[in-house]
């Protein structure tokens, strides 16, 4: 049964527990960074999308890259939702000092973290049958610079949505999703979990589709995005920082579609 959510109070006694869940979610977010960064320096060359060198997976088997997905959404999202992560266990640590049900904040970031996992999932399953028919229809992969830039495009144009301002509205307001979404037990922080994660994917999900073009471990693009997804999220002028890359994705698009070269990961083998 749906209850609204307490307000916490102003006094927060578990001051300390907070840093700590923020020092833990930045510790995981660092690894994850490591992880990807170790991962990428075994990673070289160009990727034609029929998997004549490595294929848009890099060459991994399932297990592997879903595990370096799992980290790279560790990396670049822990950082970003740590807002929403930090409202969910103020209000828990408030209703347990009423003796309320306690709901442990892992938790809600498991469930979060498990929307990206299934998105990893499905992108592996996307990429691979690309590949496959990339393999029996060779020119798709003489093309592959081009749909990369076109995928580059849709990104773009993505950013000026209605789906991406409602789901970015979501993200970039933690109290405002806890009034409207708050469920309590251990099935309604799933729940919950899901849900902003959920928002998190609609808001965020074709700039993650645009690392396939640019290379999955190019680091440097994921930083490029993590700054960006950042931006979008907490600073006030997030909204318009949207607006900037999608004229940028756009434009970045166009130029590939004139000149391949231009995307350095997808030149054909």
């Amino acid at each position: 049964m749906r209850t609204m959510a307490e307000r916490p109070t102003a006094s927060y006694p578990l001051a300390r527990e907070r840093n700590l869940i923020l020092i833990a979610l930045l510790v995981l977010a660092a690894a994850g960074w490591a992880v990807v960064a170790w991962q990428s320096s075994g990673s070289r060359g160009g990727m034609a999308m029929d998997g004549g060198r490595m294929g848009l997976t890099m060459g991994m088997e399932a297990p592997l890259f879903l595990a370096m997905w799992v980290a790279m959404m560790v990396a670049m999202m822990f950082p970003t939702a740590a807002p929403m992560i930090l409202v969910f266990h103020r209000i828990q640590a408030n209703r347990r000092q009423r003796g309320q049900r306690f709901i442990p904040t892992s938790m809600f970031v498991g469930s979060y973290l498990l929307v990206w996992t299934m998105f990893g999932a499905t992108a592996f399953f996307a990429a691979s049958m690309a590949g496959e028919l990339a393999h029996h229809v060779p020119f798709l992969d003489q093309q592959a610079a081009r749909i990369g830039g076109l995928v580059l495009i849709a990104a773009g144009l993505y950013q000026l949505s209605g789906l991406k301002r409602a789901c970015l509205s979501k993200c970039r307001s933690p109290m405002g999703f806890v009034l409207d979404s708050w469920r309590d037990g251990w099935s309604g922080t799933l729940r919950m979990g899901i849900g902003h994660g959920a928002y998190c994917l609609g808001c965020c999900w074709l700039l993650f589709v645009i690392l396939f073009p640019l290379g999955v471990m190019n680091v440097a693009a994921m930083l490029a995005i993590t700054v960006l997804i950042f931006a979008e999220k907490s600073l006030p002028f997030g909204e318009r920082v949207a607006s900037l890359a999608a004229v940028a994705l756009v434009a970045y698009g166009a130029v590939v579609l004139v000149l391949p070269d231009a995307l350095p990961a997808m030149r054909a083998s």
